[in-house]
């Protein structure tokens, strides 16, 4: 199942099925079948209901008539405000070998980006300063659907709600300058994320997807998550060996070769860009560039 976030033309935002049709709603589905409305209230409470909620949607998109046409709402980011985003660094064997890594990692790289860096799709990407030399950097995203502490590799994909294309966009002036990545990758709008939530059950294999960064219609990025050094498991395993993962978080797996930061010369992202992620069977991330404010 294809899940978004959407606002209607009035302004209210809704939680969403996304189905051949267009999108259904699924809160006002679920008032016509007698279903509680706090479920499909938004994304937050979707997750929290858990795998209860997932099968409650599917039922409803079955034969359901799509409200609206996906060209009449505007796509907000699947997670509008996830507890947590925990990224990881050099974690494709190619994007290792192209930043110079003297040897791969031998442990995960996890870093932090600010929950007010998200965006959605068709959001613009909003330059913070001239000389920033902000980056792009394709991921695949996923979504944690179960509240969990030390958790199995074994056990990894019951957490897992789902996946989505993210942008982990960098400001690499500062992520250099800083010798710490936080300021550098957290700036306003710099994750955007989308178009959607594909639940974990479409995809069979998370490692064996295509991956692909796209700058004005130019391949950058051109890779596939079976180079990932670290695996889905591997990482949540990790990562909650020490921090409690709860409904809504995002673990950004890395990205591949072919950033602009390690191209020679460099290409560093300018108003008037559209940058798209493409991840196989996940959907088209699409943003465009604009400059920040003076």
């Amino acid at each position: 199942m294809r899940l978004v976030s959407f606002m209607e033309r009035d302004g209210g935002t809704h939680l969403g099925a996304v189905v051949e049709q267009g999108v259904i709603d699924l809160s006002t589905a679920g008032q016509r079948a007698s279903v509680s409305a706090d479920v499909f209230q938004s994304m937050a409470s979707f997750l929290e209901a858990g795998d209860a909620a997932l099968t409650l949607a599917e039922k409803l998109a079955v034969g359901n008539t799509a409200a609206f046409a996906l060209l009449d709402v505007r796509l907000l980011p699947p997670v509008p405000r996830p507890g947590k985003i925990i990224a990881v660094g050099l974690n494709y064997r190619d994007h290792a070998m192209e930043a110079g890594a003297a040897a791969l990692p031998k442990s995960p790289l996890i870093f932090a980006k600010f929950t007010t860096s998200i965006s959605g799709p068709g959001d613009a990407i909003v330059l913070p300063s001239p000389d920033a030399n902000t980056d792009y950097e394709a991921e695949l995203a996923v979504v944690i659907g179960k509240r969990g502490k030390a958790i199995a590799a074994r056990k990894a994909y019951e957490y897992v709600a789902g996946y989505m294309p993210l942008n982990d966009v960098s400001a690499r002036a500062w992520q250099f300058a800083d010798k710490q990545w936080v300021r550098g990758k957290s700036p306003d709008t710099f994750c955007p994320t989308g178009p959607w939530l594909t639940t974990r059950d479409e995809i069979a294999d998370p490692h064996s997807l295509a991956i692909r960064a796209r700058v004005n219609g130019t391949t950058m990025q051109d890779s596939n998550t079976n180079q990932l050094i670290f695996q889905i498991p591997q990482l949540i395993e990790f990562i909650s060996a020490s921090i409690t993962l709860e409904p809504g978080d995002i673990i950004a797996t890395g990205t591949p070769e072919g950033v602009g930061a390690f191209r020679k010369p460099p290409v560093f992202l300018k108003a008037g860009d559209l940058v798209e992620v493409e991840i196989e069977k996940l959907g088209v991330l699409r943003n465009p560039v604009v400059a920040g404010m003076a």
